[in-house]
């Protein structure tokens, strides 16, 4: 893992994406910018190029997954009419050049049998390809909650970014960040109610609170089933945590001397003993035991208590 460095990307988006303007002419125009052979990479940086749509692959830290084929076709359609309206950013890779923010339109381009689409060269380093990567899919809303979640978790693996830092460049809060990371500690069924949008973010984020993990699957499956809002899951949760809640506060509030009774019984018996007052000097003894033999132990030590 990469050691972490005390400091962001150093650019915004504005400048990584610096706008560039398509005409109407640009836009009909499908034949690839000819190209002198003393272009450098410099000189194609920042225009726009119409390029081989074969010479194009998709970038392999792509966080987005999971595509819809309908809402492909829909834009497939419309590119269909009125052509790719905004430019692929892409960067060099050892063979042609590798999306660096675009897929979908690159997709949807393949299916309306385009052979050059219009795109941006940048030169980026890993770390600035992912984070923009990310970044954009955030901002369009593409990712579902645990794509997000793992797409960041990257950026702490890959390139040892601190929770600080990437809420620095995806320009998201550190509760933000951090919340979302946790989603990735849900049980893999809870993890794919998210990803099939039977879960929300929300849903997944109250969720995550609960300690057990059987009692996050059940709660998991009854949203899934019953369609539960987030506030009712809160709920559901607050009435499960409340009697050992209850539980931990009588432990809490037990008075010095009861607790030194309750440690000198434990002694004798060897076992836990709790104290429950009721008032009125009047109470009882609750003596835990773990299996049949503990219990014949038990009952054998207070008959011995009686000769």
């Amino acid at each position: 893992m990469a050691t972490p460095k005390n400091r962001g990307l150093g650019r915004g988006l504005e400048e990584l994406f610096s706008a560039v303007e398509i005409n109407a002419s640009q836009i009909s125009d499908n034949t690839p910018r000819e190209k002198n052979s003393s272009d450098t990479l410099e000189d194609r940086k920042n225009t726009i190029l119409y390029l081989d749509i074969n010479d194009i692959k998709p970038n392999i830290n792509q966080p987005r997954k999971r595509f819809d084929d309908e809402k492909i076709d829909e834009l497939a359609t419309s590119i269909e009419t009125y052509g790719v309206i905004q430019p692929i950013v892409i960067r060099p890779a050892e063979v042609g050049y590798e999306i660096v923010a675009g897929e979908r339109r690159w997709r949807a381009a393949r299916k309306a049998n385009l052979k050059v689409v219009p795109c941006i060269l940048k030169e980026l380093t890993e770390e600035e390809n992912m984070v923009i990567s990310i970044i954009e899919n955030m901002q369009r809303e593409d990712l579902n909650p645990i794509e997000e979640a793992e797409a960041l978790q990257q950026m702490v693996e890959r390139f040892g970014l601190s929770q600080e830092q990437i809420s620095k460049n995806v320009g998201k809060s550190r509760p933000y960040i951090t919340n979302s990371l946790r989603l990735l500690k849900l049980p893999i069924p809870v993890r794919n109610y998210v990803i099939e949008g039977k879960l929300t973010n929300g849903h997944a984020r109250a969720i995550a609170g609960i300690a057990d993990e059987d009692t996050r699957i059940a709660i998991a499956d009854k949203v899934a089933e019953e369609g539960l809002s987030v506030r009712e899951v809160e709920s559901l949760i607050n009435s499960i945590s409340e009697p050992k809640t209850k539980k931990q506060k009588e432990k809490r509030e037990k008075a010095p001397d009861i607790l030194m009774v309750e440690a000198e019984l434990k002694e004798i018996m060897g076992t836990k003993v709790n104290l429950k007052l009721s008032g009125n000097n009047k109470g009882k003894i609750e003596i835990e035991y773990y299996n049949r033999e503990e219990l014949e132990r038990l009952i054998e030590f207070l008959r011995g208590l009686t000769e």
